[in-house]
């Protein structure tokens, strides 16, 4: 299942099952689990963990050292989860000791083509990040985001779960959960309401959800107002969702 070109260091753990293509380098601290095909030219290196059944394809570069010049070669980590689609040409990063030391990504996420994940980004599940989109360090992508293609997100924002954003937009403040949003900076213009459905959310929570959204970016009102006037309308999960996207937001949100 090792191609007889590819270079595995002997310290190098793979599990069962797993394809390693010609002229793959799997470094010294690599740990890949079960059923993964890691396609030819793919680059790993450690300390870095990969879960059951990921696809990687040819020209990736998984878990690299960080370019950020106060990284000074510390033991820092590189996790990604189970059945991930890495495509071709990706570039992820391994975290710094300036944040918990390490990157995660979920499980079930599709990177596309030339994607970056930079330092200590956390990536939940079920994501897509559509060709050319970009994340620069400490960025938080929530489950079931949609970045679309050339998405340029700034370090430190939060991208809520069930966003969708559109193509070539430039992310420099926070997105709460189920925005969409287009632009360069973005802006919000409507709830993610097809994303919604397609999830499993009721017709009442999506109109709670299309209420929730109104009172944050129709009404004129401040912050402060708004999220009171969120929070009285009731205690369902989609509101609680919106709720703590907001409360959590480092960077403020998009307005």
């Amino acid at each position: 299942m090792i191609h007889a070109s590819a270079i595995v260091d002997p310290s190098a753990q793979i599990g069962e099952n797993t394809q390693i293509g010609p002229w793959t380098l799997i470094g010294p601290g690599v740990v890949v689990g079960d059923d993964c095909d890691i396609a030819s030219h793919v680059v790993i290196k450690g300390p870095t963990v990969i879960g059951n059944n990921n696809k990687i394809f040819q020209f990736s570069t998984i878990g690299d050292a960080t370019p950020d010049l106060k990284y000074a070669g510390e033991a820092t980590r590189l996790l990604i989860g189970d059945n991930n689609i890495i495509r071709e040409g990706a570039t992820i990063h391994r975290g710094t000791m300036q944040d918990r030391g390490e990157t995660v990504i979920g499980n079930d996420n599709l990177l596309m083509a030339y994607v970056h994940v930079g330092h200590d980004c956390r990536v939940g599940n079920h994501t897509i990040l559509v060709n050319n989109a970009s994340l620069a360090g400490h960025v938080l992508v929530g489950d079931w985001a949609i970045l679309s293609g050339y998405t340029l997100v700034h370090q430190f924002v939060h991208v809520g779960a069930h966003c969708f954003v559109g193509p070539g937009a430039f992310i420099y403040h926070d997105i709460p959960a189920f925005v969409t949003a287009f632009g360069s900076p973005a802006e919000p213009r409507t709830i993610n309401r097809e994303g919604l459905k397609r999830r499993g959310f009721s017709s009442a929570q999506i109109s709670l959800a299309n209420r929730a959204y109104k009172l944050l970016y129709r009404r004129g009102l401040a912050l402060d107002e708004a999220l009171l006037e969120i929070a009285a309308l009731g205690d369902d999960a989609i509101i609680g969702l919106f709720l703590d996207s907001i409360k959590h937001s480092t960077r403020g949100i998009i307005r």
